[in-house]
């Protein structure tokens, strides 16, 4: 006889499954430049003493911030900044190193850009 623990944990599995298939978007973050939309951009600029292996960006009405989007391999060292072209609307911005995240909802205007100046302070 299957115990309440494993019927829950393959319930919540299924779940997951079957919003995984319905839209990868969850798992991603979905795309940054959406077909047939005007476009921005986003420069995350590292202001910290350390340096910054991912950043994550997301539309807001996704439900997660998805993956890192900085290239592979790639860190933001201090004093450094990386722009990301992402389609005009509403994003939420995740900057994390491993112990801690700085996160920001922005709006973003066909042609225009955002600065996401991440402090130690932030």
């Amino acid at each position: 006889m299957m115990g309440l623990k494993t019927l829950s944990r393959g319930l919540a599995v299924g779940a997951f499954l079957a919003l995984g298939a319905c839209s990868g978007d969850l798992l991603t973050g979905g795309p940054l430049v959406r077909p047939g939309e005007p476009t921005g951009t986003i420069v995350v600029h590292n202001q910290t003493g350390i340096s910054v292996p991912a950043v994550a960006i997301s539309a807001c009405d996704v439900g997660s911030y998805g993956l890192n989007r900085l290239p592979d391999g790639m860190w933001l060292d201090p004093g450094e900044s990386y722009a990301f072209t992402v389609s005009s609307g509403c994003w939420d911005v995740l900057v994390g190193n491993g112990y801690r995240e700085v996160r920001q909802r922005m709006q973003v205007r066909a042609g225009g850009g955002v600065n996401f100046y991440v402090t130690e302070d932030a």
